[in-house]
């Protein structure tokens, strides 16, 4: 009788032992520490099981920088990863061979937030005042550009700085700028140093993308299950996140025990990017890719020497892997 429930409980096991075996591992690299808010979606996915739904057990890294990001997955060293919707044209203008699979919100993932006391009344009154950027080879500066330029502004009319991840709280906190590029976790920190802040829109003058998923030509044409599955899971952490900002909150903590005791302003940082950066135009898709939009990015980019070489658009994303 033993031997026979042994029997039995072996072969109950069975199906299980062989779906956890059919779980694909898969690397994702991130342009930054996984800890981080702006990859609060990638983390809710694992937390409610969405990727292993998709077949595959995924394992966040950090490159350094989109770029990095995109030169690694190109390479091969990874089957995935992520940066900011630029990146695709400015690296495979330099023939590196990825384009972007999902995009994780249809608005800007920039914003620039002004210090209240600088007095600075929308883009024109940036005109002479000390604005952050990450870097001048970073998306959010050559976003910045773009804005400026709908403004019929330069970058000589305001004094720019490459203050680094660090200087974009610290050096708005102690006054030293008055305005950076910023993300919402950034902006949130600022405020909640005690420094009044203005935020304004750049969506509503340049088109600048949010953050993208990113896999290489080959990995594609190879392994489209990993790719279609990483997207659409990630995609449904996005949409999910705009209708619960809580929940997704709740959830993000409790994957990334780091933020425990810090969940009022993790809440605060998902409300703003559910308002601000993941919603999409009227009649557009989450995850999907506007061409126009893509084309005159990279005419701007073009105009202003940011890349060379025009790469055609359609080489640069597709659609084929979100709804």
């Amino acid at each position: 009788m033993i031997g026979r429930r042994m029997l039995l409980g072996t072969a109950l096991a069975l199906p299980a032992i062989g779906a956890a075996r059919a779980q694909e591992a898969v690397t994702y690299l991130l342009p930054a520490p996984p800890f981080l808010p702006a990859f609060a979606p990638h983390q809710v996915a694992l937390r409610r099981g969405y990727y292993a739904a998709e077949g595959l057990a995924v394992t966040f890294q950090s490159g350094q920088g989109g770029a990095n990001v995109a030169t690694q997955v190109g390479a091969g060293n990874a089957p995935l990863g992520g940066a900011v919707g630029d990146t695709t044209m400015i690296v495979r203008a330099n023939g590196v061979p990825v384009r972007s699979v999902a995009l994780l919100g249809g608005r800007s993932l920039f914003h620039i937030a002004a210090r209240r006391q600088a007095g600075i009344a929308g883009i024109p009154g940036l005109r002479g005042k000390r604005v952050g950027v990450i870097g001048f080879q970073d998306s959010g500066f050559y976003a910045l550009l773009g804005v400026l330029a709908a403004h019929g502004m330069r970058r000589t009319d305001l004094q720019v700085q490459a203050i680094g991840n660090a200087g974009m709280t610290q050096l708005m906190i102690a006054g030293s700028v008055d305005a950076t590029v910023s993300v919402p976790e950034w902006t949130d920190a600022i405020q909640e140093a005690g420094v009044e802040v203005e935020s304004f829109d750049m969506n509503a003058f340049f088109p600048a993308m949010a953050q993208v998923v990113m896999s290489s030509d080959a990995t594609i044409a190879r392994r489209p299950a990993v790719v279609r599955g990483f997207a659409r899971a990630v995609v449904r952490a996005v949409r999910e996140t705009m209708e619960d900002p809580a929940a997704a909150t709740r959830d993000y903590v409790a994957q990334v025990p780091q933020h425990a005791g810090r969940e009022a302003a993790i809440g605060r940082i998902m409300r703003r990017y559910a308002a601000e950066v993941y919603p999409t135009d009227p009649g557009s898709a989450l995850g999907r890719f506007d061409a126009e939009r893509v084309r005159t990015v990279q005419r701007f980019y073009l105009d202003n020497e940011i890349v060379r070489t025009a790469v055609p658009v359609e080489e640069l994303f597709t659609n084929e892997f979100v709804g």
